[in-house]
């Protein structure tokens, strides 16, 4: 059997966001939020409907958004591309979520809590050894929970998920495996088959129960992350290089940043003819504003 890639846009909307993907979601959530407790009796996924064949691919993340049967909102992305500021789009992402729930004249007792589960292809926080984490408001000195402690930030880091199949305990270890190995894997591992949820999801990811048409998109996705990947590696290679020779004159630091923008500035030029104003900044980490100009420069 040949699986799709669960990191992909479209997959990983196939999978957890369509209108049958009901209890794999529950399953999932339940797993990396809730330590595999079935806390998530019954949700809604908002939307259910699979991302559109855009010309030029613009769809390189995807949020899936359900609400819970407490009325707590969720929010899931799949990030393959390390950009800068993603850690502010994150927090942004969720505090629009939150204050968007309310309609004129609402008061603020009708707010429900918001999840914003991040699911990273790259490493968030170099400096722990934790594949999940969790962020929510405390109190510095004492560690006291905020009372209306009601934005959560969750995090799951593929890179440093290195199980194997026989080492698979939890059923985050599992979901965690699927997501990160599925698209290398032959067969469904004996281990993870026996989660009905599980089963479903390697069923639905079985390229071969998808069109020709949905093949050709889904490898067309793949390779423009697999292409994206590698500029931003050379730019930053670039940067760095151009960096520490402007900063001779100018600071190490400063000269490293200025470098990095001009490598920036240049990909994003490349990329104007094929993309949108919003995709160019993810890919790049430059503002939107910042690609409208160089739109309007071209």
């Amino acid at each position: 059997m040949i699986f799709i890639n669960p990191k992909t846009d479209y997959a990983f909307k196939k999978i957890f966001g369509s209108s049958e993907s009901k209890d794999i979601l529950i399953s999932f959530l339940n797993a990396l939020i809730y330590e595999g407790n079935p806390t998530i009796e019954d949700l809604e996924i908002i939307n259910p409907n699979l991302p559109p064949k855009l010309e030029g691919l613009k769809d390189t993340y995807l949020d899936v958004k359900a609400k819970l049967n407490d009325g707590t909102l969720v929010i899931i992305e799949m990030q393959v591309l390390n950009v800068q500021s993603f850690g502010k789009r994150v927090l942004y992402n969720a505090a629009k979520t939150y204050a968007f729930q309310l309609e004129a004249a609402q008061g603020y007792r009708m707010l429900k809590p918001v999840i914003a589960l991040t699911i990273t292809d790259f490493e968030m926080f170099p400096n722990s050894p934790e594949f999940i984490s969790r962020f929510v408001f405390k109190e510095v000195k004492t560690n006291l929970t905020y009372p209306e402690n009601e934005l959560d930030l969750v995090f799951v880091e593929l890179p440093k998920f290195t199980k194997g199949q026989e080492e698979l305990e939890t059923l985050a270890d599992k979901w965690i495996y699927f997501m990160k190995n599925a698209r290398s894997l032959t067969s469904v591992p004996e281990t993870m088959d026996s989660i009905p949820e599980i089963h479903e999801a390697f069923n639905i990811a079985n390229q071969a129960s998808l069109s020709r048409e949905e093949v050709e998109d889904l490898d067309r996705r793949e390779q423009f992350i697999y292409d994206q990947q590698g500029a931003i590696i050379k730019a930053v290679q670039d940067g760095i290089e151009q960096g520490i020779e402007q900063g001779r004159e100018q600071g190490i630091e400063q000269g490293r940043e200025q470098g990095m923008r001009e490598k920036a500035i240049a990909i994003a030029r490349q990329l104007i003819s094929q993309l949108d104003n919003a995709t160019i900044g993810q890919v790049t980490g430059l503002s939107v504003e910042d690609v409208q100009n160089l739109r309007g420069d071209s």
